[in-house]
């Protein structure tokens, strides 16, 4: 007999030592998600039961978490069983802002906080059983685990039944390894039906397909008597429904009202449904024990199988059913009537069970009830499901309809269902009797990058503006008409819009709209003009913040703060600001707060010239924001690719973005194209450049988000140059010229440096030498001031070759000094972009002075370029240390150098 038979589990050898490898290695810190699937009563439970006692035998924890059958169960309910059997505060850890997305992560984190907390000691078994029960926001909860249990001592063992999880399957199986689970084959028969012949264990084995639960009560119906090899039960549930006339009819009724509140339940509930006391009710379930029907799971009891409890349930008639649905439901209020905030999801399960015979207004009642009570659990899924059942149970007056719809559009919206956000709050505005009913259905809509999505919540919008609203609304729907003005670049209107959203909202003391009204007017106030108003949107917002104590307003309060610093060129100051940042954005929480946090990180470190941080924490925000929201993690993304090609050359990463197809909202579509076009002419293609450049179409048709109308300038004029298209970049020079004085930034994504660097570069392309020497001049004073090294660099080599390229008297000396501070900046900032052009530009003013080195130094500063000391010098040339630092320092002062490494790449140079 094998160890896995020694243990008491029979034909499943194979797949227990995979099971305890995967422990082992979870227990060595290495966890990982297991599925195990197939069909019911394969023996899914008993293999994860015969794991928990190898895991506990080994010292680790072990916690189960069960899927009830129905859907009467609370949000969370696994997770709650496994936070309860840990010694964990399961309403503390599954807890959050249940009023913004965030909070879902909150809760997420928390719930992995509690496992790895848990796991420290001695390792983790955590069991989640039938998961193709649970309720969608545990299984987020279980994929959002999965990701983080490769670093952790922990396994998760989840079964499912299979087929009918195509889902399920889908959405965990690239993160867990699978163990799909099949029949007994004749040998493990044999070893559970030890008595019987060979010719009824092929019997059984054709009856049966070997799923162990059936086998399982073949054997009994062996043992009993009732088994007839001629006329064999067709299923598990036959052989049960049979099992059930042998018991008593009192221990029948109990197990009958058990099955109609669930496979685990209370005796106490169930002795209130029969009206009996508890202790006449002990000696049934000693019955019900005894004819395997239930069992003891703590201090609870539990059907020994789902499968038990379904033949149970098909026994009973449809008056039965509807009497014991009610009966529950009504011993449930009384029970818990103090508090019934784990039971609401049961008690509108039987509620809706009788909504078919006239019980509908209460179904409704008790299901928008549960509802409520999941969406305050941040369950926004089964918030969803649970408005969508109340509003099918008909007919439901208007007033109510217009409640429920707007909850239900909330709730999806929180859940990332935007179809059916979109529908509930046309429902709602549809149902509305009075004008603030219709304002509170448009304001279930947010302006989103769809413009189908946003096309309904315009009309809602102005629809709900036509009404006799409160102030206090009529600030909010004007904000949400500014914010969609504001996708569809209607720079006009949305300036008219915002004032008068967030006058109102000023007057009606009202902290929600005027949180919203200064976000929108905030959008209104784009680029360079609207910085100062912007600063002191951020200040009222943050002295909203801390009036409310508002994490969410502190964020954009602070955010605002940060992208103004940065558009002024005040790097230092804006990487100061960062920690206060960091503070509100993790009180938010979540990836799309985090990806605030890092996009803006990333975009100073990359003006600062530290280009390895700006790329990591870049792709650090990339990947926190693109599994959210696709569209502005790409953008942003992209734009910081484009800024730092410019610097340090066109990465490998880089140019699969500037070949990859990639959809932008409409809105930023020119905006793509250009940025496109531009890091393609960093990578040396000047065609695909060209045609990039082409589709944006004519100049005059672009049409370019407010806030990144001069970043796409620049790009399309530095583009230009490369491609010369130099008509278009000379009328790409004229809309820059009223930006002077300030710098390129792109809404905190990515810094391009001072204006007058493009201009002066683009005016060298065209020849004007004295305009762009004059502005490239400018550009490095600005860029220093900025305490942006990089574009200083950038603007003395463009300087440099300006000054070459008018050869005026004294440019040349003027020249080659600057191109020595450019190749010094670049080399050590590692420009690898700027690297190979300084030098090839300082190698032509060395070509005139290689003459002048005597041949005792040209041999010198060979053996610099070798890398040889003085003292190695002199021993080669076998003259004095002393003579040969003189050889060095002459060959510095003629060749105009600062430093070894120059010698050393003007001698490799001269080489050649």
């Amino acid at each position: 007999m094998g160890n896995a038979d020694r243990m008491g589990i029979t034909g499943r050898g194979r797949e227990l030592r995979a099971l305890r490898e995967w422990l082992d290695e979870a227990r060595g810190g290495a966890g990982r998600l297991v599925l195990c699937s197939g069909e019911a009563g394969i023996g899914k439970t008993r293999l994860a039961q015969e794991l928990a006692g190898t895991a506990l035998a080994a010292g680790s924890a072990v916690a189960w978490g069960r899927c009830v059958e129905g859907e009467g169960a609370p949000a969370y309910w696994p997770w709650h069983q496994v936070l309860r059997s840990l010694g964990a505060d399961a309403a503390d850890v599954l807890s959050g802002d249940a009023c913004s997305p965030e909070g879902r992560f909150q809760l997420f984190e928390a719930m992995a906080g509690a496992i790895r907390e848990a796991a420290r000691k001695s390792g983790l078994l955590v069991i989640l059983d039938d998961i193709h029960r649970g309720d969608e926001p545990s299984l987020l909860v279980l994929r959002h685990l999965a990701d983080q249990l490769g670093e952790l001592p922990v396994l998760v063992v989840a079964t499912f039944r299979d087929p009918g999880s195509p889902r399920l399957v889908g959405e965990l199986s690239r993160v867990a390894e699978r163990l799909e689970l099949r029949g007994l084959d004749l040998a493990g028969l044999r070893e559970q039906l030890p008595e019987a012949t060979d010719e009824e264990i092929d019997r059984v084995h054709q009856v049966t397909g070997g799923n162990p639960l059936f086998v399982k009560e073949v054997a009994r119906a062996m043992a009993d008597g009732t088994w007839r090899p001629d006329r064999p039960p067709a299923t598990v549930l036959d052989i049960v429904a049979g099992r059930l006339g042998r018991v008593s009819a009192d221990c029948r009724r109990l197990v009958q009202a058990a099955a109609i509140a669930g496979r685990d339940f209370q005796l106490e509930v169930i002795a209130a449904v029969l009206d009996l006391p508890v202790a006449d009710c002990l000696p049934l379930v000693d019955e019900a024990v005894a004819f395997g029907f239930v069992d003891h799971v703590g201090d609870d009891l539990r059907f020994v199988h789902a499968l038990t409890r379904d033949a149970v349930e098909a026994s009973l008639t449809i008056a039965d059913r509807a009497a014991l649905h009610r009966a529950v439901a009504e011993s449930l209020e009384r029970q818990f009537a103090d508090d019934l905030s784990e039971h609401l999801a049961d008690i509108a399960r039987h509620r809706a069970e009788l909504a078919q015979y006239g019980e509908g207004e209460a179904a409704r009642r008790w299901l928008v009830l549960a509802a409520d009570d999941a969406v305050r659990r941040i369950a926004h899924e089964e918030g969803v499901r649970l408005y969508q059942a109340a509003l099918t149970i008909g007919p439901v007056p208007p007033e109510e309809r217009c409640r429920v719809q707007v909850a239900l559009g909330r709730a999806a919206y929180l859940a990332g269902d935007l179809p059916t956000c979109v529908a509930a709050a046309a429902g709602a505005a549809e149902a509305a009797q009075i004008p603030e009913q219709k304002a509170e259905a448009a304001l279930v809509l947010e302006a989103v990058p769809d413009p189908g999505i946003n096309a309904t919540a315009k009309r809602l919008c102005e629809e709900a503006l036509t009404g006799e609203v409160s102030d206090a609304s009529r600030a909010r729907l004007l904000a949400l008409r500014s914010h969609l003005a504001f996708y569809d670049g209607e720079q006009e209107r949305l300036d008219a819009l915002s004032s008068e959203a967030l006058k109102l909202a000023r007057s009606t003391k009202d902290d929600q709209a005027l949180a919203d009204a200064l976000r929108a007017r905030q959008e209104a106030c784009p680029g360079p003009a609207g910085r100062a108003e912007r600063l002191g949107l951020a200040a009222e917002m943050l002295a909203l913040a801390q009036r409310t104590g508002s994490a969410r307003s502190a964020m954009w309060g602070e955010l605002w703060r940060l992208d103004a610093l940065i558009e002024s060129g005040r790097l230092t100051a804006a990487a100061e600001e960062l920690p206060a940042l960091r503070v509100a954005i993790e009180r938010v929480g979540g990836p799309v707060s985090a990806w605030h946090h890092d996009r803006l990180a990333a975009c100073i470190a990359q003006a600062r010239g530290r280009y390895d941080e700006a790329a990591a924490v870049g792709r650090r925000g990339f990947d926190r924001m693109r599994v959210v929201e696709r569209a502005p993690a790409t953008g942003a993304y992209f734009a910081l690719q484009t800024s730092l090609a410019g610097h340090i050359g066109v990465t490998d990463e880089a140019a699969a973005f500037a070949r990859q197809t990639f959809d932008p909202p409409p809105r930023f579509a020119t905006m793509a194209r250009l940025s496109r076009a531009y890091l393609l002419t960093c990578a040396g293609l000047p065609d695909e450049a060209a045609a990039s450049y082409r589709q944006a179409g004519p100049l005059e048709t672009w049409s370019l988000p407010a806030f990144f109308v001069l970043p796409g300038y620049v790009y399309a004029a530095l583009a230009c140059a490369g491609i010369g298209r130099h008509d278009d970049l000379a009328a790409l020079l004229d809309r820059l010229e009223p930006f002077r004085g300030e710098y390129v930034v792109g809404n905190g994504v990515a810094f391009m440096g001072p204006v007058e660097l493009a201009l002066g570069r683009g005016a060298a392309v065209l020849g004007r030498l004295d305009a762009a020497i004059a502005d490239l001049v400018v550009a490095i004073k600005q860029a220093d001031r900025a305490g942006a090294p990089g574009f200083v660099a950038e603007a003395q080599y463009y300087l440099a070759k300006a000054l070459v390229d008018r050869n005026s008297p004294g440019d040349r000396d003027q020249a080659k000094s600057v191109a020595q501070e450019a190749d010094l900046q670049a080399r050590s900032l590692g420009m690898t972009a700027y690297a190979e052009r300084t030098a090839s530009l300082l190698a032509g003013f060395t070509q005139t002075t290689r003459t002048a080195l005597s041949s005792r130094e040209a041999e010198v500063a060979a053996l610099v370029a070798e890398g040889l000391t003085n003292r190695q010098i002199a021993e080669r040339l076998v003259i004095s240390e002393r003579t040969a630092q003189n050889h060095v320092q002459h060959i510095l002062t003629k060749l105009g150098f600062a430093t070894r490494s120059q010698i050393a790449a003007w001698s490799t140079r001269a080489a050649r």
